[in-house]
């Protein structure tokens, strides 16, 4: 229910879209100035290339495999692209497109390439002259669908196959992901019921799992991989300032009582769906995801953590869904349980894939938000036992592997749950 007390400015489309570019934007201006002043030209382009002929199978850290300029690059051309998508399609920018469009902003330094995501849109496409809708009522499906670019990338690089016939398979894998993509993510949501925030991570789990035993049938070896930066850059962080203060500035501009308004978002369980941006308006909603933002990073550096790209994925998709039902309350009860878990079972908890265990169960967050912190504790128990096994599955192909675990979680634990209550 829409908050009956709502006062904030109106904002135009042009400044929303403005707003969301201007991340891409900076990427983009950050990672030419950086080539140009503190390496070599030949070297960025080196490093795009090693980003773009990548096979990009998790843990893939593109500032580890290109360098930090050729990865910002890549961060600014993916944004941008989707955003001209968004545009051509005068696409009303809500809860869900934020969502989206952050975490393909994340995922950008940890994965997904113009080379790996194109063939997935194209399948969309052809999905929707099939069914004779618009591409514009299933792109966010589609971006959140990219989790699976990999595949292109290893059917591409993987040297199962000759270069040519290797890249035309691949266009053709990726277009059929496209096309089963949508059907299949809205017959999975029944699965967990709306409590996975990452359903197409649960739904690309599933293709997944399926596409990787195709290959491993065929002599294919496709296992999770660890390539990841172990250095703090300065820069980053100091983006990451940036982004997340804009964000509270541009709330309290557009809504000058946001912070007194803020509490009002944790009345919301954050169950899919659970739009913020119409339920608290666009200045809480800026609020809330800067106060993950900062949050998030604060988590990261206590702990010892890297910032390097999965970490920066897992952060961005954080702030994303901070406009998707996502919010403080339902949020620490999930990340707790991972963290004491991590702990129980002696995990170093600055490793990356701990740091982004703990970031993603935040998918969990609706499980929290309704049926309180100690099942959403127990949640995050169970998803830090289940996402540190689940990789193997489907060989590290499907980017939002904790998407993936999420919706089992959600699916055994939510029934159990409400069968108790029921008594």
């Amino acid at each position: 229910m829409k908050h009956s007390t709502l006062k904030e400015k109106d904002i135009r489309y042009s400044h929303l879209l403005l707003m969301l570019a201007a991340v891409p934007i900076l990427f983009l201006i950050i990672g030419l100035g950086y080539a140009v002043n503190f390496t070599r030209i030949g070297e960025i382009i080196e490093g795009f290339a090693n980003i773009i002929l990548s096979p990009t199978i998790l843990l893939t850290d593109f500032i580890k495999v290109g360098g930090i300029a050729a990865a910002f690059i890549n961060v600014g051309l993916v944004g941008l692209l989707n955003l001209l998508i968004m545009r051509h399609y005068r696409i009303k920018i809500n809860g869900v497109w934020i969502a989206a469009f952050f975490t393909a902003i994340g995922f950008s330094f940890f994965g997904k390439n113009l080379y790996n995501i194109l063939p997935i849109y194209l399948g969309g496409f052809l999905y929707t002259l099939y069914q004779k809708n618009s591409f514009k009522d299933i792109f966010a499906i589609v971006m959140f669908g990219t989790a699976l670019a990999p595949f292109i990338s290893e059917i591409s690089f993987s040297g199962l196959l000759p270069a040519g016939p290797a890249i035309a398979v691949a266009m053709l894998a990726g277009v059929f992901i496209g096309f089963v993509l949508v059907p299949l993510s809205s017959h999975m949501l029944r699965f967990h019921d709306g409590y996975n925030l990452y359903n197409i991570g649960f739904t690309s789990g599933i293709i997944g799992t399926v596409l990787t035993s195709v290959l491993r049938n065929f002599g294919v070896n496709v296992q999770p991989v660890y390539i990841v930066s172990e250095q703090n850059y300065p820069i980053i962080l100091g983006i990451l300032l940036l982004i997340f203060t804009t964000l509270m500035a541009a709330g309290l501009w557009i809504n000058h009582r946001a912070v007194k308004d803020y509490p009002k978002i944790f009345a919301y369980q954050g169950r899919l769906i659970t739009d913020f941006t119409h339920l608290v308006g666009y200045g809480t909603t800026f609020v809330n995801m800067s106060m993950l933002g900062f949050i998030s990073l604060l988590y990261v550096l206590l702990i010892g953590g890297t910032v390097n790209g999965p970490v920066l994925a897992g952060i961005f998709t954080v702030v994303g869904f901070g406009a998707f039902g996502k919010h403080l309350k339902n949020c620490w009860p999930v990340m707790a349980g991972v963290i004491m878990t991590a702990l129980f079972f002696g995990f170093e908890l600055s490793a990356t894939n701990i740091v982004i265990s703990v970031l993603f169960s935040t998918t969990l967050a609706p499980i929290a938000g309704t049926y309180g912190p100690v099942i959403g504790f127990l949640a995050g128990i169970l998803h830090m036992i289940l996402v540190t096994n689940v990789g193997v599955i489907h060989g590290g192909i499907n980017l939002y592997n904790n998407g993936f675990s999420g919706g089992l979680v959600a699916g055994i634990l939510v029934p159990v749950v409400d069968a108790f209550k029921k008594e």
